[in-house]
């Protein structure tokens, strides 16, 4: 699981080559210093840099970028190097922002070759700075760790690199801006922007939600705890004997978790198109762009325009830049009008302040220009964020028709031609998220796959208008929302990848679980009483064991032949109805210890009702992702304050898709088991 460090905190690493992924929205350049045990930065050989980015254990990138991968072995560095310092810094010299308090909040991941996101910390509170040290990776009694430092330098580069002890200082910070000017002298332009403001940020984690995700950028918290987004998941490149950065003379492709426009490689300069899990392959074509748009006019949207190797991998970035520009557009609607009313009340206090203008009309007169003042900002205010929904309105109307199953709503025609994938996907559907300045603009709910987390389907009436439903309904509304995404992630993993296992003591949710039952693709009978609940759960807990004994012997390739080696999924509907002490205890430990061995819990059930449990079940409900059979605004947004209203993705009222789907997935899972 992703560490999302704050200032000061620290993580233990438990590999020794990773990278450090960047994202700020703006070009910025990166770079690192190597200390001794005292802290101390020996000279210049000891600071990489765009003008000299590769060191023993240690590479940079060539340039400035919106986006950075700093490839790291620790192990191949000197044994006299002690501390690696992260630096970022803004160009001098150019058009660009002078302080990271005019940009966006630089994003840093620290992550294995895999992919796999270890820790992460977004920068903030930067103002007049001009360079930063973000992180730094440090050796603690034989093993390393990693530090969220966020040391902002007003005097930038120059200061920075003294602080470290450096003599040379000036001189290389001088260098440095030199190489990086040279570097953007040689570029070839970047394409236009999307939106008349400029460069539009992505930043998606994860987490959240996808976005659950989520994650880095926006993440959607639910309950108690936020999700958190898996990274993508990749092989890194082989045989290398020293780690490589994907472009040579270029940043390298944009972080998955931190998506913006790509700076253009240097004109003549080779291109090295290696990608972390394929070998000797060039990206795919870049998705089609639009013609730039008449002055004053917005540019016309187009399904995957953002950066990825795939489509199924642009779409994905494209919907969680789409969520983040929605996410900044309601803030700063509502921080104008916070803004405006402030002005307001400042104007007015100071009007009633003065006896004198008590008399006659000139109080009159000075309450209604503060009033004028204050419709003013707020009408601006408004055509600003009417104007950017009206372009993510008119981008969901092509992005929709244009995704995949997995990320798709049921009444996609998608649906209709599917067929049984090869492949997993990168994501999955969750529902849709909207906010209460755009009701009729949603924006997918996707996460990240595999499962990271499990799911609480509430049944209860917690914070639900009392209108919504009654009891009966919400339960039966919340185990179809169940039975919908169950069968979602069987449609969407390759045939023999996917179990699903379903525990209904009382059988209540009968009904609802008929396609499942009736289409047969179920591992097996629901478990129903005292002896089905302890029968499935005994089952999983016997798979958890033996998966976690052979991992960390490494035996891998000794489990039993019989065993299920493919993702598992437990539905626990009416929870905590047929659970006796023991059976609440391997729940426990399911939930604890089944999500890394590939064991995931969906949950569907009122809180309220586990309440005779105490806080013996707290941990659980924290641990899972709270989701709920009717919309309703529980998804907190730390990164911006939203509350974000969540609707289930749900099978259109008679439509018969979701039995279709799963009749094709039983016929491929009879096929495969012949």
């Amino acid at each position: 699981m992703t560490a999302e460090l704050v200032r000061g905190q620290n993580h233990p690493l438990s590999e020794a080559r990773l990278e450090v992924r960047v994202s700020a929205g703006k070009p910025i350049v990166a770079g690192a210093t190597l200390s001794d045990e005292q802290g101390k930065v020996r000279g210049v050989e000891w600071v990489a840099h765009p003008g000299a980015p590769t060191l023993p254990g240690l590479e940079v990138s060539k340039q400035a970028a919106a986006d950075h991968r700093l490839a790291f072995d620790l192990d191949a560095l000197p044994e006299t190097v002690h501390r690696v310092t992260v630096l970022l810094a803004l160009p001098s010299g150019g058009a660009g922002p002078v302080r990271f308090g005019a940009v966006a909040a630089p994003f840093v991941a620290v992550t294995g070759l895999d992919g796999r996101e270890v820790a992460s910390y977004t920068i903030t509170g930067l103002d007049t700075e001009s360079a930063v040290v973000a992180l730094e990776l440090y050796r603690r009694q034989g093993a390393w760790k990693v530090r969220a430092v966020g040391q902002g330098y007003a005097g930038g580069l120059a200061e920075l690199l003294a602080d470290q002890g450096l003599h040379e200082a000036r001189q290389l910070a001088g260098s440095i801006n030199e190489a990086v000017a040279q570097g953007l002298a040689r570029s070839v332009a970047a394409p236009p922007p999307r939106t008349p403001d400029g460069d539009r940020s992505r930043q998606a984690a994860t987490s959240a939600p996808g976005p659950d995700q989520p994650h880095t950028g926006p993440q959607i918290a639910a309950g108690d705890a936020t999700p958190q987004q898996s990274p993508y998941d990749a092989p890194g490149p082989q045989g290398a004997s020293a780690p490589q950065t994907g472009y040579q003379g270029a940043p390298a492709p944009s972080d998955p978790s931190a998506v913006t426009q790509p700076s253009a490689p240097a004109v003549g300069g080779g291109i090295n198109y290696s990608h972390p899990g394929r070998q000797n392959a060039a990206p795919p074509p870049p998705p089609p762009t639009a013609p730039p748009a008449p002055p004053g006019q917005s540019a016309q949207p187009v399904a995957g325009d953002a950066t990825g190797w795939s489509m199924e991998e642009r779409l994905y970035n494209q919907v969680w830049g789409m969520f983040e520009d929605l996410a900044r557009t309601a803030a700063a609607y509502r921080s104008a009008v916070d803004f405006a009313d402030s002005r307001m009340e400042q104007e007015l206090d100071k009007v009633l302040s003065d006896p004198r203008s008590r008399i006659g009309g000139q109080g009159d007169a000075a309450r209604e220009v503060a009033r004028a003042k204050h419709a003013q900002l707020v009408d601006q205010a408004r055509m600003a964020l009417d104007r950017d929904l009206a372009q993510l309105a008119a981008e969901a109307q092509v992005v929709e028709p244009a995704l995949p199953a997995a990320y798709a709503r049921w009444d996609n025609p998608v649906w209709h031609g599917y067929r049984v994938p090869m492949e997993i996907p990168m994501a999955l559907r969750l529902g849709d998220l909207h906010l209460p300045e755009s009701e009729d603009l949603s924006i997918p709910m996707l996460v990240r796959l595999p499962l990271e987390r499990g799911l609480w389907i509430d049944s209860g009436r917690a914070g639900l208008d009392d209108a919504l439903a009654d009891s009966d309904q919400l339960r039966r509304l919340a185990m179809d929302t169940a039975v919908a995404h169950a069968a979602r992630l069987l449609a969407v993993y390759p045939v023999g990848e996917f179990t699903v296992h379903v525990i209904d003591p009382a059988g209540s949710g009968a009904s609802s679980l008929a396609p499942l039952v009736q289409s047969g693709v179920l591992d097996g009978a629901p478990g129903v009483g005292a002896a089905g609940v302890a029968d499935v759960l005994a089952k999983l807990t016997q798979r958890v064991d033996l998966v976690q004994m052979a991992v960390r012997g490494g035996a891998a390739d000794s489990l039993p032949p019989g065993l299920d080696t493919a993702e598992q999924l437990l539905i626990v509907n009416d929870f905590p109805h047929g659970f006796d002490d023991r059976a609440v205890t391997q729940l426990r430990y399911l939930a604890d210890e089944g999500p890394a061995v590939g064991v995931h819990l969906m949950m569907v059930a009122d809180r309220d009702d586990a309440a005779a449990y105490g806080p013996l079940l707290d941990p659980l409900w924290r641990s899972l992702l709270r989701l709920t059979p009717v919309a309703d605004d529980h998804l907190a947004d730390p990164w911006v304050g939203h509350a974000w209203t969540y609707e289930p993705a749900l099978v259109p009222p008679g439509s018969q898709v979701l039995q279709q789907v799963l009749a094709q997935v039983a016929a491929a899972r009879r096929s495969w088991n012949r």
